[in-house]
């Protein structure tokens, strides 16, 4: 019994290193997971990385192939365009149940992420907003206080984190994104809930219109090849 346990948490740790290596980019969409430099770089066995592996893919954050591996999920236009209405419902009813609750302490706290929000955009530093970003929006789901609700956001938050801060280099879209957060900041200090739903969701949708601009922008991505799992000598 108390071997399992270890072999438990051992995998949950390892999910846990992997998810924070694709959402800061060390893990990139489409990359193909290499479970045999993972293994050496993590300082563990095969075992608890294909545990983790097999989480992540439950997940939506990795795909399988068969005989081709792990690789890292990469968002559609057509998951995209499924996701972010929904986001929008959750995180716009997030925004309102914290406008029902805020207190002004609660907004003291609120004012000083917003400053450190606007002093990243006005840097251009896309990097730093995006985790100044990242903070408000965990903490007006915080303040919603609604367990149910707070699940539902972070998964599928999870999945969004794939495409990463992407939106954000859309000409323009920092400034804009940050005007958006001082307009949800606004109905939660006028205590607007309704004001404040209609704004968050006006936000989350705006970042889908970047991603589908900036997919217009780019080429056709190229087909891309992991090394055959045979070939290379690995097992399957």
């Amino acid at each position: 019994m108390a071997a399992r346990i270890v072999q438990k948490i051992l995998y949950q740790e390892v999910a846990d290193r992997l998810r924070g290596m694709i959402q800061a980019g060390e893990l990139q969409a489409g990359a193909w997971i290499d479970e045999v430099r993972l293994t050496d770089e993590l300082g563990i066995s095969r075992t608890p990385l294909r545990e983790a592996l097999k989480v992540l893919v439950a997940e939506g954050l990795l795909r399988l192939e068969p005989r081709r591996g792990c690789f890292v999920n990469e968002l559609s236009a057509r998951d995209l365009e499924n996701i972010f209405p929904l986001m929008a419902l959750l995180e716009g009813r997030c925004a309102y149940e914290a406008a029902s609750k805020v207190t002004q302490a609660d907004l003291q706290r609120l004012e000083i992420l917003h400053r450190d929000l606007q002093h990243f955009a006005e840097l251009g530093s896309i990097d730093d907003y995006y985790t100044a970003n990242a903070r408000i929006h965990e903490a007006i789901q915080t303040l919603a206080d609604n367990p149910w609700l707070s699940d539902l956001i972070d998964n599928l938050r999870q999945v969004l984190s794939l495409s990463r801060h992407r939106s954000l280099s859309y000409p323009g879209r920092v400034r804009e994104s940050c005007a958006e957060h001082l307009a949800i900041f606004a109905a939660l200090k006028a205590r607007d809930p309704e004001g404040a739903d209609a704004v968050t969701r006006k936000h989350l949708m705006r970042q889908l219109d970047a991603l589908q601009a900036l997919a217009r922008q780019e080429p056709a991505p190229s087909d891309r090849s992991a090394p055959d799992p045979v070939l290379s000598g690995e097992s399957s």
